[in-house]
């Protein structure tokens, strides 16, 4: 991706490529206006690093250092992103990877070869990177904390499917009788009897108060439980097949009771960090954006308006705009899947939500699906279309007015706001 970046390049006086590694890294350097190289390594400790920085602030006075990585983010770089005279030049791993490619067709790699490498590319091509200019600390909590709380969402997926498997092994009533195996009243009876044997020498009144206790008040539908639990019958009775999965069950529970009080932390923590952020009311203005994408679109955005001249620039960034390739007379239309997934999952799982939301949204998810693209392309289109919004929004620092919207589709002739008058209009 060319630099877009309005603020200018500082005169560098070396250039640095680190070949990262889990243990040791190996490094080349080359100072500026000179053709001699070095090289060496450093470990991957704090106190490593720390002594090879001021090694290099000394060696050349304090004075401005790029530094290319294979990383943008991860330990290595928030270790270097610290001192303020080093310019981090993230390099994507494909695109290095077929950069030693070219030269190595073989396939032969080398730490101390790759170092080179990143070097040759920073050198020769810097104005194809983009350098690593972090938003503010406000902005990048928030941003840290979405991830997080992606992360754990994630794992308390995996570890509900994995709660629901063994359950389908031993205990297959439960997914039946309840809605949801994640609840903290399943997570309860299956603490108290995790075996339908338990649960059937319970008495109905000892059934009825548990429920009632866990916020379960439909009392038709306890008798209904009541009455499916004393006609089950065991799945299976092998002790050496139930008593590993109740082990594990009681294990699963209370991890997936853990994963749940993490997110709801986080969302404590999110609700504080974005409350006072100056660019949050823009991203909370939009349809279906609501307490858990909002601030993901906040994050996706950053503080650092001079970061995109262009919302194209969002949308490829993101994936989701769409690789178009052509050679002679072909041309052909591809989906992007190199792309930081979480930022295209937010712009993706957003624009899906908004279609229950906002009224032109629906009529143009709908207007791609009658044109045969499936749920999935149609709801990439709209948030292609929704990032050059939201986009205009964050730059102008103001929240998005959906009458205001509809108005300049109108004033535009557009297709959409048609059919919303056609829907509107009386019979």
């Amino acid at each position: 991706m060319v630099q877009t970046d309005s603020t200018a390049e500082p005169q560098f006086a070396a250039f640095v490529a680190i070949d990262w590694a889990d243990q040791k890294h190996a490094w080349s350097l080359q100072a500026a206006g000179s053709d001699q190289r070095e090289s060496d390594e450093m470990k991957h400790t704090p106190e490593a690093i720390g002594a090879w920085v001021s090694m290099l602030s000394a060696r050349f006075a304090g004075k401005p250092i790029a530094v290319a990585l294979e990383q943008s983010h991860g330990a290595l770089v928030f270790m270097l992103g610290k001192y303020a005279n080093l310019h981090l030049y993230p390099i994507h791993p494909r695109g290095a990877a077929q950069f030693r490619a070219a030269f190595y067709p073989s396939g032969a790699k080398d730490d101390p070869v790759d170092a080179d490498l990143l070097l040759d590319m920073l050198v020769l091509h810097r104005k194809h990177i983009r350098p690593l200019r972090p938003d503010n600390e406000q902005t990048r909590l928030v941003q840290h904390q979405v991830e997080a709380r992606r992360r754990l969402v994630n794992e308390k997926t995996r570890q509900i499917l994995r709660l629901t498997a063994k359950l389908k092994l031993y205990f297959p009533q439960v997914l039946e009788w309840f809605d949801k195996v994640e609840s903290p009243l399943v997570g309860a009876l299956l603490r108290r009897w995790p075996t339908l044997p338990d649960l059937q020498r319970a008495r109905p009144e000892t059934i009825r108060s548990f429920c009632r206790r866990h916020n379960c008040r439909d009392a038709e539908r306890i008798e209904e439980r009541i009455q499916k639990i004393h006609q089950a019958v065991p799945a299976i009775t092998d002790p050496a097949v139930v008593q590993p999965a109740v082990t594990m069950t009681r294990n699963l529970v209370e991890l997936i009771a853990t994963l749940h009080a993490g997110i709801a932390e986080l969302d404590q923590q999110i609700a504080q960090a974005t409350a006072g952020h100056p660019d949050f009311g823009v991203f909370d203005s939009f349809p279906g954006a609501g307490p858990v994408l909002a601030p993901r679109l906040l994050a996706a955005f950053g503080s650092r308006r001079e970061r995109y001249a262009t919302a194209a620039e969002v949308q490829k960034l993101s994936g989701i705009a769409p690789i178009v390739k052509r050679s002679g007379k072909a041309e052909s239309v591809h989906f992007r899947r190199a792309c930081p997934k979480f930022l295209r999952q937010t712009f993706h799982e957003w624009a899906g939500h908004s279609i229950a939301f906002c009224d032109w949204a629906r009529v143009f998810y709908q207007q791609k699906r009658d044109k045969g693209l499936d749920h999935h392309a149609a709801v990439r289109a709209l948030a292609f279309k929704w990032i050059r919004i939201v986009y205009r929004c964050w730059q102008d620092r103001v929240p998005y007015d959906d009458y205001r919207y509809v108005a300049s589709l109108r004033r535009h002739g557009s297709p959409i706001a048609a059919a919303l008058d056609a829907a509107s209009s009386p019979e």
